[in-house]
């Protein structure tokens, strides 16, 4: 599957992710003292409140889809380049 890339946000083709926010959230997770694999610690949602296992997932800011937004600091870019 071919990558999709845009200044700030890159397409693997399950979603658009922001670079900024996945950047520094790997360094963070690089820092943790995790003791348990992202399988036992993700698991089945039990809450009706879900964390994503991504929270760097890009949402559209508009009906067009022609405008990507961050949810997790906000930036945003044009998309309509494809």
């Amino acid at each position: 599957m071919e990558k999709l890339e845009l200044n700030d946000f890159y397409n693997k083709g399950f979603g658009w992710i922001c670079k900024h926010c996945e950047r520094e959230l790997k360094e963070a997770d690089n820092f943790s003292n995790r003791k348990h694999s992202r399988l036992m610690r993700e698991g089945e949602a039990e809450s009706k409140q879900l964390k994503l296992s991504n929270i760097a997932l890009a949402k559209w800011m508009d009906k067009a889809q022609r405008t990507l937004m961050c949810p997790r600091c906000g930036i945003t870019e044009l998309a309509d380049k494809f």
